[in-house]
Formats: C-alpha cells, structure tokens, sequence
C-alpha cells in the first residue's frame, strides 16, 4: 500500500473507495452541506477535483463522495482543503459540525442524555449492554444486523457506540449500574475468544467504585424484568428518564408516571439479580468456561 492509499484509509471514515455510507436523520443534511461547500469552494478556486485531490494527497475519487456528501471528511481533511482553496479558515470551522454529524442523531441524543446523568441504570436482556461492549463484541453485533448494514455503517456505528464510554471517565463520576442476562454472558457472539474478552472487560469495569455489575441468572423464579430492556437516567436538574428498548423501536420516555413505573421494576430487577460479589464470581467462573 503506498502513502496515498494509506492517507485515503485514513482521512475518511469507512472501509474502501468503493464502498459508500448510508447516512440516517440530519447527519446526512449536514455531511451534504459541507461537501457542497468544498465544491464550492473548489471551483472558486478554478481547482478540479483531481488538482484538489493533488494538492491535498488523496484521490479524486475521494474529493468527489466528501463533495456528494457520500463520504464524512475527517478533520486534516478540512483543514487541507481550507489552504489549498484559500477558505480563510471558513472549511476548517466546520470540523465540529462534522464531528458531531459523525454518529447518528439518537447516538447523539442518547450520549448527552448520558453526560446530564448522576445515576444511570441498565437491564440488558438481549445483549451485553452498549456502555459495557468491547469494541469487538459491538463490531460482531452490528454484521449480525439484517438487513446487513454495510462495512461504512457498521464501522461508523461502532465508533459511535465506543465513543458512548467516556461516561465512566466522567468527574464527578456517575452512579453506573448495570443487570445483565445470564444468557447474554453465554452467547458466543463473534466467537469464543471475543466472548472472552468481552467477559474479563466485564471483570475490569466491575472493579471500578462507581460501577455496579449484575447478573440476572437464567435460574431465578421471580424476574421483574419479563417486559425487555429498559434505563432509568437520574439527571443533574433532579428529574428521571427512562429509555424503553424493543426491537426497532427505542423510546424516550419522559411521563412521570410511566417514569415511576420503570424505576420501580428496575429496583425490583436489582435486588432478584444476584448482588456484584456474587454476580462477578459468577462472571469469572464463566469465563474460566469459555
């Protein structure tokens, strides 16, 4: 691979030249507009694409999808682009727009949701919890998906859900509990060397102080959590969200009442789970299976 093939692997998100996004909500509008722009730019400039392309160090093909807004430029990209066309710093500025149309809006809407909370709690009854996923472990759920997504999005995804995790850098740190299925810690999605990794991921973020891990075990007669998966977010202003998880539809819900009744299987969940001693010898012994 030479260096120009290496700076196209790298200056934009996604997998090959041939292979383009498939764009959801407003990230797509706002990708559009800012390839619109660089044309613009571009042809004020009496540049072609390729001499674009040259100046620069990628191909045209390249400068051609960030334009059809079939590609998202990384930031060197912008800023390459901003001296070569002689923008004054106008491409450039529009690296946080960029940045922030990088994930999808309910990624992003979920993500400040979770930089309001003080308390978050999960019970996760299909998969291992999106804040708990090693990066593997997301990138084999997401090629399990069908309709199939494409290497782009599961790639833009993954990032997207990685990039969720700053959470639990967070200071003043959050309250993070989480109750996982006894199952979802049993299927070997991807395999059985990324369920491995995924389980001792699972062991080091239980020794956190502000992390709480559960296990539901696939033995309990009394299970308040029958319903699916849901979050309850505790936020900064005092007031509570829960989040209600179904397949294909993912809900915000905001209605006290219906708030108050989330909270109040989610507490019940907690305390038929087995305690985070339990549940993380639980985890190791499992993973001295696996």
């Amino acid at each position: 691979m030479n260096n120009r093939d290496r700076e196209n692997r790298t200056a934009l998100d996604g997998d090959d030249e041939g292979q383009d996004f498939g764009l959801e909500d407003d990230s797509g509008a706002v990708i559009a507009a800012v390839g619109r722009q660089i044309k613009l730019w571009r042809e004020a400039a009496g540049m072609r694409a390729a001499e674009l392309g040259t100046a620069i160090g990628y191909s045209e093909n390249l400068v051609f999808k960030v334009e059809g807004g079939r590609r998202i430029p990384k930031p060197e990209f912008l800023d390459r682009t901003d001296a070569a066309v002689g923008a004054g710093g106008k491409i450039s500025a529009m690296k946080q727009d960029v940045e922030e149309a990088r994930y999808p809006k309910k990624v992003r809407d979920l993500t400040k949701l979770e930089a309001e909370a003080v308390e978050l709690g999960s019970y996760a009854g299909g998969v291992i919890d999106g804040l708990l996923q090693t990066e593997e472990y997301a990138r084999a759920l997401y090629r399990e998906r069908r309709p199939a997504y494409s290497e782009g999005d599961i790639e833009r995804l993954v990032a997207a859900r990685m990039a969720r995790q700053v959470v639990f850098d967070r200071r003043p740190a959050p309250l993070l509990t989480f109750v996982q299925e006894e199952s979802t810690l049993r299927r070997r999605t991807g395999g059985r060397m990324i369920l491995r990794r995924q389980l001792e991921h699972l062991l080091e973020l239980g020794q956190l102080r502000h992390v709480e891990i559960q296990v539901m075990p696939m033995e309990a007669e009394e299970h308040a959590g029958l319903g699916g998966s849901h979050r309850i977010l505790k936020l900064k202003d005092g007031k509570t969200v829960g989040l209600n998880e179904i397949q294909l539809i993912s809900g915000l819900i905001t209605d006290p009442r219906q708030v108050q009744i989330l909270e109040m299987r989610y507490n019940l969940i907690r305390s038929q789970a087995l305690t985070p001693r339990l549940s993380r010898e639980f985890i190791e012994k499992l993973l001295g299976e696996t």
